[in-house]
């Protein structure tokens, strides 16, 4: 009866997301052969990336030591902590009027806040507190040193994220990512970028704009359309010294397993600026396109289906090459005139 109750115990504390399809792992690829599995633009768990790092090694002999590591570092800057009460369960999310968040901001010395991240650990009904996006090169440029990562430009610079177990809800990067789990386990959840729809995300202009539902425990009834996101999700569990490669606008939910956390993590990739930068097109297009009457609307649909998102060739191939313009493969020097042009369009 016993071992029964505790089966049963153990059933119901399983999570909806165990049963998802593991992302692939693969070993440490070497700096000439990342471009091309950056390319793939497929998620993947890399093992064996960083088994060299200081901080590795820290992290996996206790949560003092790391504290001890880190701070021994510390030149005195304050970091940016989030912090959400008890009752949050760790979700960093939205308040029921999506207009707030489920934790606060603020900056505060690092020693402090690692100290009591530390003290935190194992109390009942504490609030769950984070270091989150600490850029290492600028507070704690000795880390860079001791923890060096190759397969990335040297001027793209990592974050830090350490805290309690955080959940993260359900969002996206427009950048690449790399992230270097250093100490307890995570989970991602991940989800394609096509599977906007069936998110349920929230206002564009809070960011960064997160989904409503919690994958862990999906209310089916209010979000119908997550059964088909979590048709297409698949997950990555982390152990320290493992990696996850997250391409751009892959949806993805975090969870911090344990009572003490480690990340460091790189964004790149997201370097297109103004005109030629997809989300100010994306929401110059919501301006522009999105309340035109029917007709107008199924024409302009019709045009990027045809001219952006599908075959040139087939769009355009029976127009000559050297006076498709825009339809084609635009120069250098066409790009320019072609931005001049928007840019003076939209001035006016």
């Amino acid at each position: 009866m016993v071992e029964a109750a505790r089966l049963g115990a153990a059933a119901a504390r399983r999570s909806p997301l165990d049963a998802l399809p593991h992302v692939a792992a693969r070993g440490a690829p070497a700096p000439a052969d990342f471009a091309a599995l950056v390319a793939t633009e497929t998620p993947v768990v890399i093992k064996g990336l960083f088994d060299d790092w200081v901080a590795l090694a820290a992290g996996r002999h206790s949560p003092g030591r790391l504290n001890a590591y880190l701070a021994g570092m510390d030149c005195g800057v304050a970091v940016p902590v989030m912090e959400a009460p008890a009752r949050a369960g760790g979700r960093f999310a939205y308040r029921a009027d999506m207009r707030e968040f489920t934790f606060t901001k603020r900056q505060a010395p690092l020693r402090d806040t690692l100290a009591r991240i530390e003290g935190l650990i194992g109390q009942e009904n504490a609030p769950t507190v984070a270091i989150q996006m600490l850029p290492l090169a600028d507070t704690l440029p000795e880390f860079v040193h001791q923890n060096p990562l190759p397969l990335l430009p040297a001027e793209v610079g990592p974050k830090l994220w350490l805290g309690g177990a955080v959940k993260t809800q359900t969002h996206n990067d427009r950048d690449h990512n790399l992230a270097c789990v250093i100490a307890g386990r995570r989970r991602f959840t991940l989800f394609p970028p096509e599977q906007v729809a069936n998110l349920y995300v929230g206002p564009l202009d809070n960011p960064p704009p997160l989904s409503l539902v919690d994958p862990e425990n999906p209310d089916f009834d209010r979000f119908p359309r997550f059964r088909e996101a979590m048709a297409s999700a698949r997950a990555a569990w982390l152990e320290p010294g493992d990696a996850i490669f997250i391409p751009k606008y892959w949806w993805h939910h975090v969870a911090s397993l344990d009572p003490y956390n480690a990340m460091v993590n790189y964004w790149w990739g997201d370097t297109v600026r103004g005109i030629e930068r997809p989300n100010n097109i994306f929401l110059a297009a919501l301006l522009a396109l999105r309340d035109l009457p029917p007709g107008e609307r199924t024409y302009w649909q019709a045009m990027f289906d045809a001219h952006v998102f599908g075959d040139p060739d087939a769009a355009s191939g029976h127009i000559p090459t050297a006076i498709r313009g825009a339809l084609g493969t635009m120069s250098r020097d066409e790009r320019a005139v072609l931005r001049r042009q928007l840019i003076s369009a939209f001035q006016k």
